[in-house]
C-alpha cells in the first residue's frame, strides 16, 4: 500500500449538512449499481446508484443527526452531542458485512454506527433525550450505549483492549464471529491502542479496526499530532491494512467483503482506514478550520454528490425520510421521562 496522504478536511458553514443548492453534476457519476468486487477503494472514484435500502439508511442517519442539532439549538438536549455528518457511508458500507453474532464497539461519534446496526432512531433519540423507550433507560445518553453486542464509549482508545478480549471470547466460543471497533485518527495518540493491537496480532484475534480518519482530532489537525502513518503503525505489528478513500457504498462494500471474510476465516486482525470528512465542528463549539478546509469537506460530502448525480432517486427518499425523523422527534418529545429499569435493553 502507498502512504496515506490526507488534506486536513473540513466543512462548509452549514453545520446541518444540507445538500448544496448549486446542483452541479458529479462528472464521475455512473449508474452502475453493481461495481466489480475488485473495485479500487483507495481512490475516490465514481458514485454509483444505491439500493433503496442503503439510501434510506444513509438519509436516516443524516436527518437524525440534523434533528439533534435542531433540538440542541432549541434547548431540548442536555449536555453536548457529536454528529457523524459526512461519515454516514462508513457504517452503512460495513452493515451487511457484519453479523448479529459480531461485537461492535463504537465511540463518541457513534449515532451512525448504532442506527446502521439496529435502525432504531426512536430508541436512540429517547436515550439522548432521557425519555420513555430509551435503549438504556436514559442513563447512557449519546455516548455510552449497551445493546446486545453493541457497546459505545466516549473515552478515546478505551474500547480496543476490551474489543480484543471480546475477540478472544469469540475465538473460544463462536469461531467465525468477529469484533469491529470504530476509532478515529486522534485515538492513535492513546497507548492502549498499541497494547491492544499487539495482543490482537499475538493471539490472532478476529478484530476489524475501522478508522474514521477525518483529519482532525477535536480541533487539532492530524499533521500536528501524528508522525508517520496509520498504515505504518499497523505494519509495525504485522497487521494487514487497507486504505479506503471512496465515498461509494457499493464500491467500498465490494472491496472490503473479501478482507472481512479473511478476518473471520483466518483469524487475522485488519485495520481499515477510511479517509473521510467531518461536516461541522467537533461537537457544538466553533469550527477552527480554515475556509479552504471547510470548502474541501463540502466538496466531498456524499449527500451533496449523490443528490447531484442521481437527483430523482435522491429526491424520492430525502423528503420522506426527513419527515419520518420529524415525526419520531415529535413522538419522543411527548413521552414521559425514562425510568431506570435495572438494565439496558
Amino acid at each position: 500500500m502507498t502512504d496515506v496522504s490526507v488534506e486536513t478536511p473540513g466543512t462548509n458553514t452549514n453545520t446541518n449538512g444540507d445538500a448544496c443548492a448549486d446542483g452541479n453534476e458529479n462528472p464521475d457519476a455512473t449508474t452502475d449499481a453493481n461495481p466489480d468486487a475488485n473495485a479500487d477503494v483507495t481512490a475516490i472514484g465514481p458514485l454509483t446508484e444505491l439500493a433503496d435500502d442503503d439510501l434510506e439508511l444513509l438519509l436516516l442517519i443524516r436527518h437524525f443527526e440534523r434533528k439533534l442539532l435542531d433540538l440542541f439549538g432549541q434547548g431540548e438536549l442536555n449536555g453536548t452531542t457529536h454528529t457523524c455528518l459526512g461519515q454516514e457511508y462508513v457504517p452503512v458500507s460495513l452493515r451487511p458485512l457484519l453479523e448479529d453474532r459480531d461485537f461492535v464497539f463504537s465511540n463518541h461519534r457513534g449515532h451512525g454506527h448504532y442506527l446502521s446496526r439496529f435502525r432504531d432512531p426512536a430508541g436512540l433519540l429517547a436515550e439522548i433525550m432521557g425519555r420513555e423507550g430509551a435503549v438504556c433507560s436514559g442513563v447512557g445518553g449519546s455516548q455510552h450505549i449497551l445493546r446486545d453486542r453493541y457497546l459505545s464509549t466516549g473515552v478515546q482508545g478505551q474500547s480496543l483492549p476490551v474489543a480484543v478480549g471480546a475477540g478472544l471470547h469469540q475465538l473460544r466460543t463462536d469461531p467465525g464471529a468477529l469484533v469491529c471497533a470504530f476509532i478515529g485518527d486522534g485515538t492513535w495518540g492513546e497507548g492502549a491502542v498499541y497494547e491492544a493491537l499487539n495482543m490482537a496480532q499475538l493471539w490472532r484475534v478476529p478484530l476489524l479496526v475501522a478508522v474514521e480518519h477525518n483529519g482532525i482530532a477535536q480541533s487539532t489537525p492530524a499533521e500536528a499530532n501524528m508522525a508517520g502513518t496509520i498504515e505504518g503503525r499497523a505494519a509495525a505489528f504485522g497487521i494487514r491494512y487497507q486504505r479506503v478513500a471512496s465515498l461509494d457504498v457499493n464500491a467500498v462494500r465490494a472491496g472490503l467483503a473479501p478482507l472481512v471474510r479473511e478476518v473471520r476465516e483466518q483469524r487475522s486482525p485488519l485495520v481499515v482506514e477510511f479517509v473521510t470528512h467531518r461536516i461541522g465542528p467537533h461537537s457544538k463549539g466553533d469550527d477552527t478550520r480554515t475556509r479552504e478546509q471547510l470548502a474541501h469537506a463540502r466538496e466531498h460530502d456524499w449527500y451533496r454528490l449523490y443528490g447531484a448525480a442521481f437527483p430523482e432517486h435522491f429526491e424520492s427518499w430525502d423528503g420522506k425520510v426527513r419527515a419520518e425523523v420529524d415525526e419520531i422527534a415529535r413522538d419522543v418529545a411527548g413521552r414521559p421521562p425514562a425510568v431506570w429499569s435495572g438494565s439496558c435493553a
